[in-house]
């Protein structure tokens, strides 16, 4: 009896000292790669540096996200076309501050283009039933092309083959870098239309004109 005791108490002993086993898998996270744009963060696992414009940025996790309906396909493809449209929009906006507004426009006095939409709105309300018309053609086409992107897996996000000038063809590098440089304005102008709409709200004064008088206000 004394001696399967003492055969207990070893084996318990023993097993106070034995390595965890979690201390296997915090290993593997501390050695895991590293995300390129937060260093201190660990490279999310679906962004592996294959697409356009990917540095590892996802500190919400997003990108791992698939039980409801949206996945990374999903993903890209909004960020892709918001990215467009952002960059078509900043332009209009600078445009029409700049150069006066388009034939059939002329309502549209004001500099700041948040100010400017209402005063067509209250003048010429079919432009924006036109526009959103137009918009949700735009949108049913490129859900039907999102869709059967998904399930086929023939058609990268963002892809309706438009490419009159040819730019993504020929050379694969020089495609590649078009394709991030696409993305890196994308983004950039993402921000960029979100401040002019913030900014046009709250002073009421159109993106130049705000850049003007900042740095007149600021100069030593």
């Amino acid at each position: 009896m004394m001696k399967i005791a003492s055969l207990a108490l070893l084996a318990g002993s023993a097993a106070a000292f034995a390595p965890a086993a979690p201390a296997a898998s915090t290993s593997v996270a501390l050695n895991a790669e590293k995300s390129a744009a937060l260093p201190f963060l660990n490279r999310p696992p679906l962004l592996d540096g294959s697409m356009a414009g990917d540095v590892g940025f996802d500190p919400l996790g997003l990108s791992n996200i698939d039980d409801v309906g949206i996945d990374l396909y999903w993903l890209r493809e909004a960020e892709v076309k918001h990215g467009r449209v952002a960059m078509l929009a900043v332009t209009g906006f600078i445009q029409v501050e700049c150069f006066g507004p388009a034939p059939g426009c002329e309502a549209a006095t004001a500099k700041c283009q948040t100010d400017a939409f209402w005063q067509i709105w209250n003048s010429h309300p079919q432009y924006i039933a036109a526009a959103l018309i137009g918009i949700t053609f735009i949108e049913a086409v490129s859900g039907i092309a999102t869709t059967s992107g998904r399930e086929s897996g023939d058609r990268a996000p963002g892809d309706f083959g438009l490419d009159p000038l040819g730019y993504m063809k020929g050379d694969p590098v020089k495609a590649q870098r078009l394709q991030a440089q696409e993305i890196a304005n994308g983004r950039l102008a993402m921000w960029a239309a979100s401040g002019l709409i913030a900014q046009g709200c709250m002073n009421h004064m159109g993106g130049v004109e705000a850049m003007t008088s900042s740095l007149n206000d600021n100069m030593f």
